[in-house]
């Protein structure tokens, strides 16, 4: 997997990406303390996205919001993060498909 070489202090304007074009799921490339890290979008704003990527080389996540010179397109596999690779799944998805708090959803229905 190959990062970027792209500096976000001096971004070029026709490079840089409005977060809102990053769809949630989208593989993204994080800048964060200094390097390149590897991410998934969970949502995203005009002005910011919130990702969650891998700090350092082994398998844990964080999550954070980054702006748009901090974020580009990543088209390299990520064993830890992209749940579409044969074995490996998205920890988050379980999420996707829980009620809602304080909703009905969650409320056994009378018979």
């Amino acid at each position: 997997m190959s990062a970027p070489t792209l500096d976000p202090t001096t971004p070029p304007t026709d490079h840089v990406t409005r977060p809102d074009q990053y769809q949630g799921g989208a593989r993204v490339w994080v800048f964060c303390a200094g390097s390149w890290r590897p991410g998934v979008v969970l949502g995203s704003s005009v002005t910011a996205a919130s990702v969650r990527y891998r700090p350092t080389n082994g398998n844990g996540t964080a999550v954070d919001t980054v702006l748009a010179q901090n974020i580009v397109p990543r088209h390299d596999d990520d064993l830890h993060l992209d749940g579409s690779i044969p074995g490996h799944s998205d920890p988050d998805r379980h999420l996707q498909s829980q009620p809602r708090a304080g909703s009905n959803e969650a409320l056994p229905r009378r018979a």
